[in-house]
Formats: structure tokens, sequence, C-alpha cells
């Protein structure tokens, strides 16, 4: 069953890796198991166990039953949620389908419907004018150090 799971660390049994799942994971308050994977973004599927998708490994040995042929779906919609609740195996077509766009970004701010498409917009204004408010400081702190090397150079 476990060899059925694309790189997964051949040293893991089902017992050792339910228990590496549960000591890397944390209850969310929506009921949701978050895992803690390797990396530093949050929201985004988590690899652990080697190089082992978390949501694959832990539908494996929470649930059973994996077919490598179907995809895990999550039908909390958090990406690095390993609930074995909140899994289940579809097929390409009916993941494919299930996904719609969250009506909030990331940071919790309403998105705003795109009018010449009538969908979300991808990117949230907000977030991303923040985020050039961080580029043009981060710029401006870069040509004042510049600056004042140069001057100290020059004397």
């Amino acid at each position: 069953m476990l060899s059925e799971i694309n790189g997964l660390s051949r040293h893991f049994t089902a017992d050792t890796l339910r228990a590496h799942l549960l000591r890397r994971s944390a209850r969310a308050d929506n009921g949701c198991l978050i895992v803690r994977g390797y990396g530093r973004q949050r929201g985004v599927h988590q690899k652990v166990a080697g190089r082992a998708w978390a949501h694959i490994a832990a539908y494996a040995v929470f649930v059973g039953g994996y077919d490598p042929a179907l995809e895990i779906h999550h039908d909390c919609g958090v990406p690095d949620c390993i609930e074995p609740t909140h899994l289940r195996q579809v097929s390409r077509a009916d993941n494919c389908r299930a996904r719609t766009q969250r009506p909030q970004c990331r940071n919790g701010h309403d998105r705003e419907v795109e009018p010449a498409t009538g969908r979300l917009r991808r990117v949230c204004r907000i977030c991303n004018r923040e985020a050039q408010k961080r580029w043009r400081e981060r710029q401006a702190a870069q040509v004042a150090e510049a600056r004042t090397s140069y001057g100290r150079h020059g004397s």
C-alpha cells in the first residue's frame, strides 16, 4: 500500500508514517488538521516523509484503499489539511470540476469581479498595492544605501 505513494521514503511503515504525520500537524479552529511540511509557505500542498505529498500519505494511512490512478480531493478546500474526513479520492475530471475560486484572497480581502470576464480577479488589488509599496520602499532603501556608499568612496 505505501509503496504506491510517489516519493515516500521506504523506511516508513504505516504506523510510523501515521505517527510522523500526527506529530507534524496541528488542529485548526475550522476542524482541519494542518500539517507543517517542508517549506515556509502556508496554504499550499505540503511535502513530508521524503518527497511525498502529505495529503496523499495521510489518505493512504488514515483512510486506506489508495489508488494512484485517482486524485485526492480536499472537501474543505484547504490544501495543507490532512484530516481524513476532509479527503476523498476522485477522478482528475471530477477534481477539476470541483475547483472554485475563493471569494477572499489568502489575506482575507474580498476579491473583485473582473468586468471583462465576469470571474473573480486572480490578484487581490489590496495585496498587490501593499506588495508594490513594500517593493518601492526596498528599492528606495537600496538606492539611498548605494548613494551613501558611493559618496564615502569618493572622499
